[in-house]
């Protein structure tokens, strides 16, 4: 998560326009020293506790006005089970956080709260540092959930301008096409490639004043360096070879509307001081010709590079980046997009369905789960490709893990021929093969060092370690809090 005063925070704590309160705490203890001992931990936090001892206590309070926006709940209360508490709090949808409190025989127990709705369980006996980072976690979870509905109801959320994905990252996205739109400053878009960005400005240009003029898009990276004056100024006849006629350039096709310069990072050197000259004058004269022409354009541009980078580097004018990066919008690669992956699965499934003539319908929980645990390097575009794939290759009418090509599926077909297995070479002598019992390591061992590895290989991403292990990641939250705990 970003930290607190970055913009993309401040962004997000925008969306009220008012000031959150303080976050209300109430714990639900019935053993007056632990009660004792959990109050003591939270005070002098920013944050309001209230607690009460019993779960008729707890119901009541829940059925108050305000909310608390975080439940201690102790699970062996004297008069219920707090399994029941979470159960309602889930079944009326109430927006509040749960963490459960269980004795050191109750991980199982709390496992089962997790898989009924708990954001987490604590250990007992635990750390004040672990009570405080855990309550963090919830209450930025809890405003993070807020924030998302709050743009939900504002925006209309999981599909905008043809973009798909109701991610918190994307709602941003939505909200600064939205706000720059009816503008004519000049949007510089970045982010890595198959992130979306010629979509984001066209959407720009649709929202915009200029939706009724054209829309023309120039990739400064796939045009050779000779012609791209002319591509984009435009040339009259005879003004080098192979101009057997006048012809007007992107900037004078896009007069009235959007002209969207990709990858401007690629523009030869030299060209950056003539489009910072028209960018500053608001004219363009083609190759060739001595009558400059007023033109009127909105410049949107877009990278796959660092712009900063490249200005230190000496390979792009400084005068023309803080010429063009008026309105900064960053496109998020697929991996900050959490749920999104599905929601995009769904909708481009249904479009590769109807062209190849398939009727896939969805995935199957294990396969659902390896497309989430995935990084996703080339964006939006490999997850389309991945799943035409699928499509075009497997019959079905649903997803499954096998389908899945590699790397998603470690078990399914490699595109690299595998290499030979090494030979084994035999032991030099027999009393060398035969394993001495004070060899062997106990399975828990073996099992947490196989863990630890495969979690250090997918950089800490659980999720993603409990796909390529075949396990749940709750199997493996379970086991590290049993490791730090000290348990096996």
């Amino acid at each position: 998560m970003p930290p607190f005063g970055h913009p993309l925070n401040q962004e997000a704590r925008a969306v009220s326009c008012v000031r959150l309160p303080p976050p209300r705490i109430l714990l639900v203890e019935d053993t007056p020293v632990q009660a004792r001992l959990l109050l003591d931990h939270l005070s002098g936090g920013a944050w309001r506790v209230d607690h009460v001892e019993t779960g008729a206590e707890a119901l009541r309070r829940l059925g108050e006005p305000p909310l608390p926006d975080v439940l201690l709940l102790d699970i062996m209360l004297p008069d219920m089970s707090g399994m029941d508490i979470l159960r309602k709090i889930r079944a009326e949808a109430a927006a509040i956080g749960v963490v459960v409190i269980t004795s050191n025989g109750s991980v199982a127990l709390a496992v089962d709260a997790m898989r009924a709705g708990a954001d987490d369980f604590l250990v007992k006996p635990f750390s004040r540092e672990r009570l405080l980072v855990t309550l963090r976690n919830v209450i930025d979870h809890q405003h993070l959930s807020r924030e998302v509905e709050s743009l939900r109801e504002n925006l209309g959320i999981a599909a905008f301008q043809g973009f798909v994905g109701s991610s918190a990252a994307m709602q941003r996205v939505y909200r600064r096409i939205e706000a720059s739109s009816a503008s004519g400053a000049t949007v510089f878009i970045t982010g890595e490639s198959g992130t979306g960005k010629e979509l984001a400005a066209e959407a720009l240009h649709r929202n915009s004043p200029r939706a009724k003029g054209r829309f023309v898009a120039l990739n400064c990276g796939a045009i050779p360096r000779d012609l791209m004056e002319s591509e984009i100024f435009g040339h009259v006849k005879g003004a080098f070879t192979g101009a057997i006629a006048d012809r007007d350039g992107a900037a004078t096709q896009a007069d009235g509307g959007t002209l969207f310069l990709d990858e401007i990072c690629e523009m030869d050197f030299n060209l950056q001081s003539k489009l910072l000259r028209f960018l500053q004058s608001g004219v363009v004269q083609r190759v060739g010709d001595d009558r400059p022409r007023p033109v009127d354009v909105r410049i949107v541009c877009a990278t796959n590079r660092d712009p900063l980078a490249e200005v230190r580097a000496g390979r792009f004018r400084e005068d023309l980046y803080y010429r063009l990066h008026v309105i900064p919008l960053r496109m998020p690669a697929l991996r900050e997009r959490g749920g999104d992956v599905l929601e995009l699965a769904d909708h481009y499934l249904a479009r590769i369905n109807a062209e190849e003539h398939k009727n896939f319908r969805g995935f199957t929980p294990d396969a659902a789960q390896a497309m989430l645990a995935h990084s996703w390097p080339g964006n939006v575009r490999e997850l389309v490709n991945v799943l035409r794939n699928i499509v075009v290759l497997n019959q079905g009418s649903e997803i499954t893990l096998t389908m899945l090509p590699a790397p998603l599926n470690l078990s399914g077909e490699s595109v690299e021929s595998p290499a030979p297995p090494r030979a084994v070479p035999p032991p030099e002598r027999e009393e060398e093969a035969i394993p001495r019992q004070e060899d062997i390591e106990p399975l828990w061992q073996v099992e947490r060092r196989a863990i630890e590895r495969a979690i250090l290989a997918c950089g800490g991403n659980v999720p993603r370690a409990a796909a390529l292990l075949r396990v749940s990641p709750s199997t493996l939250y379970r086991k590290k809090q049993m490791w730090e705990e000290g348990g096996r």
